[in-house]
């Protein structure tokens, strides 16, 4: 037997129906059959997530009869897959499944008596998507003729702190989950854990923010010195560009870990922004493959940046949905406390602010937030800052950012950056570079931001190989 342990773990449109969720099965079958050990983390079938959330919302306004609906819905789909994936009626999957689904709306009902929907029973309810999954990869696993077993978060090892809705593990999770997935794989059986979710040390559950099943595997990756960890995906891998907006976007053969994590965070749908964290102390690379095609490399991120001669940027990336608010007046002029109150504001509202920009003459501070939490910025500044101080919010922006290890020290990135802007006549509303150099970012109008993205990958040839094999 091999020394090679693999973490897979599968989204949501590889897990939404049996077909996908047989495909599955095989693809980490074959690597168990090859010689390696494997463990599998899931994601809720798809779409099943957001359904979860509107269900509490109706219970939440007391629509208690469209969550009902929804829940019964819910309910058909899984027993239709696990009979589809060979489960009798009277099955262990079944009744599983059915007591699962009880509960589920019990917590709904008493969301719906209350008429609360607190961060922790929205984590309750929202986690059962990843954990209805599970015994339906479990169940294709055995049918596959695999030994496996399957497992939520918190039983897995994963402790969290009691930041419902966006948790981060504690320093005792690696161990606890080497204790517990260890023996399973040293007698043979797969785990299957389902992702996105942990527990509390009091064992309420958590989860870890959207995309939080990437976040799960590496997790689990680190704690079992995984010698990779796989990420499946519907496509290729990740892209130099949105491939429904570049044509000719292509994959890109390796990303540092920085990388991936300015790309993430950039609003390329490619991994959670913390899930290369665990790996980064360890050096476990991270693979990304295409389930459609499972022997293609796909992209691999591991410590090193792999920089092409020509190639100062490996892809561009937009936020959509954003926007800038401005603060300004003579009060903000060279004085520390005010930025300090602007910041401290934000904080407390726990807004993410994309970009952050400000005048030499210190007269005003440009922020950048998504526009679902621009309401909440500015009631937070009007609140928490007291001079007299305009603040003004712009809606329909769009971030643009540029990434790649090989723009440091490289000159004249920004400015093919600025060239090719201004071929598309793109106004530029602010600039942000960090001092890492990893990215350039700027926002633009929303409705310039796909000939944006457009005019700057063909800026930088990102089109032709930025591989260098």
């Amino acid at each position: 037997m091999s020394d090679t342990l693999l973490v897979m773990k599968y989204g949501g449109t590889n897990m939404q129906d049996a077909r996908a969720i047989r495909h599955s099965a095989t693809l980490a079958a074959r690597s168990i059959q090859e010689g390696s050990r494997v463990v599998v983390v899931v994601s809720a079938m798809a779409g099943v997530t957001n359904q979860l959330l509107q269900i509490a919302d109706a219970a939440q306004a007391g629509d208690i009869a469209r969550a009902n609906d929804e829940i019964a819905a819910m309910r058909t789909r899984h027993f239709t897959a696990a009979q589809e994936l060979g489960a009798a009626p009277d099955s262990d999957t079944v009744r599983e499944l059915r007591e699962m689904h009880e509960t589920l709306r019990q917590a709904v009902y008493g969301v719906y008596l209350l008429r609360e929907l607190t961060p922790r029973s929205r984590d309750l309810i929202v986690a059962f998507g990843e954990r209805l999954s599970a015994p339906l990869m479990k169940l294709a696993l055995e049918q596959l003729g695999q030994r496996a077993h399957h497992l939520t978060g918190g039983e897995a090892g994963i402790v969290t702190d009691t930041h419902f809705g966006n948790a981060r593990p504690l320093p005792g999770t690696y161990g606890r989950i080497k204790d517990r997935l260890s023996g399973l794989l040293g007698a043979g059986v797969t785990p299957v854990v389902s992702g996105f979710m942990g527990e509390t040390e009091k064992g309420a559950i958590t989860t870890l923010g959207r995309g939080g099943t990437d976040f799960s595997a590496t997790i689990i990756g680190k704690a079992l010195s995984a010698t990779e960890v796989w990420g499946w995906k519907d496509v290729d891998g990740v892209m130099s560009a949105d491939p429904r907006v570049v044509k000719d976007a292509r994959n890109i053969d390796v990303l540092s870990y920085g990388e991936v994590m300015e790309l993430a965070y950039f609003g390329a749908k490619v991994l959670h922004p913390l899930a290369v964290t665990p790996l980064q102390d360890s050096g476990i690379p991270l693979r990304l493959k295409n389930s459609s095609d499972p022997d293609f490399a796909g992209t691999l991120v591991q410590a090193e940046p792999r920089d092409e001669a020509g190639h100062p940027v490996k892809a561009v990336t937009a936020i959509r949905n954003v926007s800038i608010i401005n603060v300004s007046g003579a009060g903000v002029l060279g004085i520390p406390e005010v930025i300090a109150s602007v910041f401290d504001a934000i904080a407390r509202e726990n807004v993410t602010l994309l970009m952050v920009s400000q005048s030499s003459s210190m007269s005003n501070v440009s922020l950048a937030v998504q526009t679902v939490d621009a309401e909440r910025t500015l009631n937070a500044l009007r609140a928490g800052v007291s001079l007299e101080l305009q603040v003004e919010q712009q809606d329909n922006v769009a971030v643009l950012a540029i990434v790649g290890s090989g723009m440091r020290g490289q000159k004249g990135v920004s400015a093919r950056l600025f060239t090719a802007l201004a071929a598309q006549d793109v106004n530029i509303l602010m600039i942000s570079q960090g001092s890492s150099e990893l990215n350039i970012s700027v926002a633009v109008e929303a409705a310039h931001v796909d000939d944006a993205t457009r005019s700057v990958h063909a800026a930088f040839s990102l089109g032709t190989a930025v591989s260098a094999g």
